[in-house]
């Protein structure tokens, strides 16, 4: 395949979309419990919101009709068509989210599964791109431009937002939201289209995918991942309100505090994984996350805890150990890809993030409700120390080569290092 660019480029298009994404994820699933929890919802109605994943977690069932529409037998890709046609579907939902308001949560909820369908669909086409373009020496850069753009993102989404709504209202917040969606998005849309040196031969199918070893192992890591990973973080919002945060001081905590160190974790990451390779850099998120909520555990049972340190330990749960893990989760997906049909891969793999992470969502908002934050997250910490040695044994690589269908071993053809 041609080269598209260097993979500063490369790296810095993708980046643009990630950013774009988690505006809406932030918004999603940050910023509105937050909402709601300031205007008196329920824990357990709060825990529904997370049925917007489920465009997350079944993307993998039209992945290969994407991945074969944007890799035809014959031409250039059609990735910016897709991220272009996805793009402008999540502004005008945006656009439609804000006119309707956070008090009416059943149509909100509709418009936002519609936006998460067309983001979801966007990100089978950026992942793809960005792993046959990227050769596998750069895996660590491009991971680090997803979750340090997700980060951004994710400050913007859940802490500016946040701001705005507080300073302007929820309306006037989501038309600007919509705004930077397409903006970000511009980017990739104007970049070189990579074209192939020969037909493309291979038809991308979830079949192959499913078939080979390496990929059963690397969903059941995911599995074990996302559960000690996320499961705790999704009351984080809610618990800091119930301590007394005002949303605008959320938004600054969110947005400043969370850009700054996710960012920070993430370019670290980044250097890490390149340097040591990503399954030491697991294992030892693993361990620290298991720490920082074992001390939101204990700051829920006090109710002498400066806000200070309940910012501190959520900033740390939230932020720095989750970059700093899923760069390196994110790189032992990409090298598990087969890069000639590396959007289904990729998506399986993330769907199992998504899927454990919407019944850890709905769950965790039943378990604070009945069982109080403390109960909560001593469970989350538990579990997370429980996955240590799952995750070793998981992350582990066979010497073997991958092979595809027909039985040839599979490399990388991304674009040459410079």
């Amino acid at each position: 395949m041609s080269r598209v660019g260097s993979p500063a480029a490369i790296v810095l298009s993708v980046g643009g979309l990630y950013v774009g994404q988690s505006i809406v994820s932030g918004i999603t699933f940050s910023a509105l419990p937050s909402v709601l929890r300031n205007q008196g919802m329920s824990l357990d109605r709060i825990g529904l919101t997370y049925l917007a994943v489920l465009p997350w977690v079944l993307k993998f069932l039209w992945a290969p009709a994407i991945e074969r529409y944007r890799l035809p037998a014959i031409g250039s890709s059609r990735s910016r068509c897709i991220v272009l046609v996805g793009g402008m579907i999540s502004a005008v939902c945006l656009v439609s989210a804000g006119l309707i308001g956070p008090k009416i949560l059943l149509p909100l909820m509709a418009v936002l599964m519609i936006l998460a369908f067309a983001a979801s669909t966007v990100d089978i086409a950026c992942d793809g791109h960005a792993v046959e373009s990227l050769s596998e020496r750069h895996h660590g850069w491009g991971n680090a431009a997803q979750v340090g753009g997700a980060y951004i993102g994710a400050a913007i989404g859940s802490g500016l937002f946040l701001v705005l709504v507080d300073r302007l209202d929820w309306t006037q917040a989501t038309l600007i939201m919509a705004a930077l969606v397409v903006l970000l998005g511009l980017p990739f849309v104007l970049s070189p289209v990579a074209t192939p040196d020969a037909p493309r031969i291979h038809r991308p199918s979830l079949r192959d995918a499913l078939r080979r070893i390496e990929m059963h192992k690397g969903l059941a890591l995911a599995a074990v991942y996302t559960l000690t990973q996320k499961w705790g973080l999704s009351m984080i919002g809610p618990f800091l309100v119930d301590k007394g945060l005002d949303l605008g001081s959320l938004g600054v905590v969110n947005g400043i505090g969370g850009l700054a160190v996710g960012f920070t974790c993430a370019l670290l990451g980044g250097v890490l994984v390149r340097t040591w390779s990503a399954r030491p850099i697991l294992v030892i998120a693993l361990v620290l996350q298991a720490g920082a909520l074992a001390g939101l555990a204990i700051a829920a049972w006090s109710d002498e805890v400066p806000k200070v340190l309940l910012v501190a330990l959520s900033l740390a749960s939230s932020s720095a150990v989750m970059a700093l893990g899923y760069v390196a989760l994110y790189a032992h997906f990409m090298a598990l890809s087969d890069p000639r049909q590396a959007g289904i891969d990729f998506t399986l793999l993330q769907c199992m993030d998504a899927g454990v992470s919407m019944v850890g969502g709905i769950g965790a908002g039943w378990i604070a409700q009945n069982s109080g934050y403390v109960a909560f997250f001593g469970i989350a910490g538990t579990l997370a120390v429980m996955a240590v040695p799952a995750g070793i044994f998981l992350s582990a690589r066979s010497s073997e080569p991958r092979r595809s269908q027909d039985g040839s071993p599979f490399r990388h053809q991304g674009a040459s290092p410079s």
